[in-house]
């Protein structure tokens, strides 16, 4: 009995890590969409050539180039940013399952 409690606190503290761990990486490329986002503004309203950073170097592109290339990435990031979302609420969900287990497993005034 005890082995199969430590068993399962075990798993619910891989689970918690784990879901740390997404939410952070979902943070970050929301972060990286926000800035896609601020990108493609200042884009709208330039009246000049824009250049865009290759690596060490600048390229002189167009409006049009540079706004289909942003908004690529920036729905890669939503398509990434739903994945994330589907693995955190599966997560969430065992995490809730095993939390309960526990409680169950625990002597009366023991749980919770």
């Amino acid at each position: 009995f005890m082995s199969e409690l430590e068993n399962l606190i075990g798993h619910l503290q891989m689970q918690n890590q784990q879901l740390q761990s997404l939410m952070m990486q979902k943070q970050t490329l929301m972060m990286q969409s926000k800035e896609i986002e601020k990108a493609l503004e200042h884009v709208e309203l330039a009246t000049d050539d824009i250049y865009r950073s290759v690596g060490p170097i600048l390229i002189k592109t167009s409006a049009s180039d540079v706004k289909s290339q942003l908004g690529e990435e920036k729905e890669e990031l939503e398509i990434k940013i739903k994945t994330l979302e589907s693995q955190e609420k599966r997560l969430k969900d065992k995490l809730k399952e095993n939390q309960e287990k526990i409680q169950n497993m625990m002597p009366a005034g023991q749980g919770g």
